[in-house]
């Protein structure tokens, strides 16, 4: 008898696990590697959704037609931007700047596990310096979240 509602019951959870669906969300942390401040580093998140397909096309051999889709449109208006520290100071690394920036995304994703978000994925990237006279760069950080749809 216990086998039998053993049984049931991981089968039931199975079924409503299946039936699970997920919304996501995405933050991204944009982290200069400009010296002196003259980077723009931020935290970034978009406040309103926008649905891809009004922005895609399909070629096919009969349709070669371009996407006449206008990239304005797909512009969201309604953004959180939060200021945080460049890497660099006039010196070099500034671990104090790269510390104050892991306080203010810790902030940022206790404050999205607490609004009910699950950190997923976390990916990066970065575009460096590439030698004299450039001065430019940039880290780049996605991370993804995901909660249950209601």
């Amino acid at each position: 008898m216990k086998k039998i509602l053993f049984a049931a019951l991981l089968f039931v959870s199975i079924i409503e696990i299946k039936a699970q669906t997920f919304e996501y969300r995405i933050v991204t942390s944009i982290e200069s590697v400009v010296p002196m401040g003259l980077g723009r580093s931020r935290i970034i998140s978009a406040q309103e959704d926008k649905d891809y397909k009004e922005y895609t096309s399909s070629r096919t051999e009969e349709n070669k037609k371009q996407n006449k889709s206008k990239r304005g449109d797909a512009k969201v208006d309604n953004f959180d931007e939060t200021k945080i520290l460049n890497f660099y100071s006039a010196t070099g690394i500034n671990f104090q700047n790269v510390a104050s920036n892991d306080a203010l995304l810790s902030s940022k994703v206790n404050t999205m596990i607490t609004e009910g978000w699950e950190l997923a994925f976390v990916t990066s990237g970065v575009e460096s310096d590439a030698g004299k006279g450039d001065g430019t760069g940039i880290f780049i950080t996605r991370f993804i979240f995901k909660r249950l749809k209601s």
